[in-house]
């Protein structure tokens, strides 16, 4: 295959605070089964990951742990690694901002930045917090807390370098506007926009005086350089940026990145910050950063003092590799959070791993045995039935490639294995055991079993960016080889005459859910009641006034229903509202929503909402009203419309 060009994809650098649990290894299979799929397209990829490692929060993280602050990086930064390793990721590079040739060009960095006057010296006196190394304003704070975390700050006053934010601001702002791929999904950029850009940046502190354990600044090293100037600059000093003019081969090829892929959470900084940084040093900016969603437990945000926190390795022992890499990637929503338990992997494992493609192999490959001593032919006895499966797998690569082109990797796992589901059914509707009996029809029972064959190597082919070693174990099964990415579009690549093995083997053995909860049981011994002080430390929670209670009557007076927003405006006389067209069933209904600070009327048409349908018509800025969409609201007053988790007609009832 040809090579496509350059692709350059980096993860978010993991903090080195402790062990990495499934939700922030997601993001490494996620990137990983990104690089795997661009290598496959014939593109030359460079992925990197690696860690962060400098700050307040690790200085005093060794300090409890009697160590100085390089060995306790040295060790969780091995820890982090040896996760990405046992997860079968295939990255070119794993930076570590305490490598050398890191920290001598931040230093470089920040010096460039302070001779042009982007950089300058004041003090700051705000409220910090110390897990996200942030400052706040008091009117920043949510119920007298941190908004990112929901932890406790302090006041603190120091002396500090600052980056003048507000002189590149409408350059970045006119970047976004010219490029919507930059940021996505597209939530994600009005988020940035509305919350932070347009209401005005303030100058960001870039330096510490309150700890030790960072870059120092040359030229005043009483100061070390603030997490984020050191940390997001990995993306260029990994691949050999030079801030003298003297960049390596594999900078100047590979900038700018293609894709940063990152948590929702940080996106802030990798799509305000990052880029004002580069604008200063003169680089061109990222193609895109994608902030993907969370992965969290069915009962909530993943928290040691509740014990519900998984790890890779733990689950890798009770699934495997692969069934971890399926499951993270597959139940992962493109926007809204994925949930991941116990009782889901069990589900997943046994339903379509075991199951769906499992058996499916097993039985073609015992069916190419039992009948032809394992070689498989195609005698070119074709009935109508076959053109149904040969469609299907010759435009499963299109399919795929449609759905990667968004980065909607779930999708694409999906189509894959509706190729797989579509040649069980070839089995159902050919019934080849029948056709084993007829001695005329052994040539139509060859070629069946061909057909088989070929579906499953195409289905294996393009499984390898997701699942790697067990694309690998089919195909050997197989006797195939992978087929060329640029020919999965036509069928009959398998080479007739070829034997299969004579002893398949059980890709996925079936669970028993009672036995693996004991397991688990054993592994996670009930906890102490969390302490009010512990889930405060844990999570960003809001408590509300409670309502009086009410009838089961009352509520069954309200009638819920999904909605499809298929136009919407703003109302002229205000500036909240939004007056939406609404799809209800075979009806439309009008309704006005004080959503305008959140969303666009642009990006409302389209989404499926929940409404309640027969709220009494009233008028709103003089606009008929006619329903009401429903929103979850934060501390802040920020709205979140509610939407389905899966995709339901317009009309659905919710009950």
């Amino acid at each position: 295959m040809s090579n496509k060009g350059k692709y350059y994809i980096t993860t978010a650098i993991a903090y080195t605070s402790g062990k990495p649990h499934i939700g922030n290894t997601y993001e490494i299979i996620l990137a990983d089964s990104i690089a795997r799929y661009k290598r496959q397209e014939g593109y030359d990829v460079f992925f990197q990951t690696g860690t962060d490692e400098h700050g307040q929060k690790i200085e005093l993280k060794a300090k409890e742990a009697g160590v100085t602050p390089k060995e306790y990086v040295d060790k969780t930064s091995g820890e982090v690694k040896r996760i990405w390793d046992l997860m079968n990721t295939s990255y070119d590079k794993f930076i570590r901002t305490t490598d050398e040739s890191h920290e001598k060009q931040v230093k470089k960095i920040f010096k460039k930045l302070y001779d042009q006057g982007d950089i300058y010296k004041s003090s700051y006196e705000g409220l910090y917090c110390t897990p996200c190394e942030s400052f706040w304003t008091e009117s920043q704070l949510v119920d007298g807390k941190c908004p990112d975390c929901g932890r406790e700050v302090q006041p603190a006053k120091e002396e500090a370098y600052f980056f003048k934010m507000s002189k590149y601001a409408d350059r970045l702002i006119e970047h976004i506007n010219t490029h919507p791929e930059f940021i996505q999904p597209e939530s994600r950029k009005n988020e940035m926009m509305n919350n932070f850009l347009l209401p005005g940046l303030q100058d960001l502190c870039v330096s510490r005086t309150s700890f030790t354990w960072g870059i120092p600044v040359d030229f005043d090293p009483k100061h070390v350089v603030y997490v984020w100037l050191d940390a997001l600059t990995n993306y260029i000093t990994g691949i050999g940026y030079d801030c003298d003019g003297e960049s390596s081969e594999l900078f100047n090829k590979n900038w700018p990145a293609d894709l940063h892929l990152i948590g929702k959470d940080i996106i802030r900084f990798h799509t305000i910050y990052w880029p004002i940084f580069l604008m200063a040093l003169d680089l061109p900016l990222p193609k895109q950063v994608f902030g993907h969603p969370w992965l969290i437990q069915s009962d909530g945000k993943m928290s040691k003092s509740k014990g519900n926190v998984l790890y890779a390795d733990e689950l890798v022992d009770f699934f495997g590799v692969d069934a971890v890499r399926y499951f993270v990637l597959h139940e992962m929503p493109f926007e809204n959070d994925g949930v991941i338990s116990w009782e889901l992997m069990v589900e997943r494992m046994n339903s379509d791993l075991a199951n769906t493609l499992g058996n499916l192999v097993n039985r073609t490959i015992s069916m190419s045995n039992k009948y032809f001593d394992g070689v498989v032919c195609d005698k070119g006895v074709a009935e109508e039935v076959d053109e149904d499966l040969k469609r299907v797998a010759v435009t499963t690569v299109d399919r795929v490639a449609a759905k990667m082109k968004d980065l909607r990797v779930a999708d694409a796992i999906t189509e894959i294995f509706t190729l797989f589901k579509r040649c069980n059914k070839y089995i159902d509707e050919t019934m080849p055991w029948a056709l084993a009996k007829d001695e005329t029809k052994q040539d139509r029972l060859a070629t069946v079993l061909y057909n088989l064959v070929e579906g499953i190597s195409i289905g294996a082919t393009l499984l390898k960016s997701y699942m790697p070693e067990t694309s690998q174990r089919i195909l050997d099964q197989l006797n195939a080889k992978e087929i060329p990415f640029d020919e999965l579009n036509t069928f009959g690549h398998y080479v007739s005459g070829t034997k299969v093995t004579d002893k398949p083997e059980i890709l996925f053995a079936r669970l028993n859910l009672d036995e693996v909860m004991a397991k688990v049981a054993e592994l996670h011994p009930p906890v102490a009641e969390e302490t009010e002080e512990e889930a405060a430390e844990d999570e960003n929670v809001i408590d509300i006034e409670p309502k009086d209670e009410i009838e089961f009557d009352d509520f069954m007076k309200m009638q819920f229903q999904v909605g499809e927003i298929i136009a919407c405006e703003e109302v002229p006389k205000s500036k909240k509202l939004l007056c939406s067209q609404v799809k209800i069933g075979s009806q439309v209904k009008q309704i006005v929503s004080g959503i305008r600070k959140q969303y666009s009327a642009q990006e409302m048409v389209g989404k499926k909402v929940m409404v309640l349908v027969n709220l009494k018509p009233a008028k709103l800025a003089g606009v008929l009203s006619e329903g009401m969409l429903l929103c979850a609201e934060d501390a802040e007053g920020n709205l979140a419309l509610l939407t389905p988790e899966k995709d339901m007609p317009a009309g659905a009832e919710i009950c």
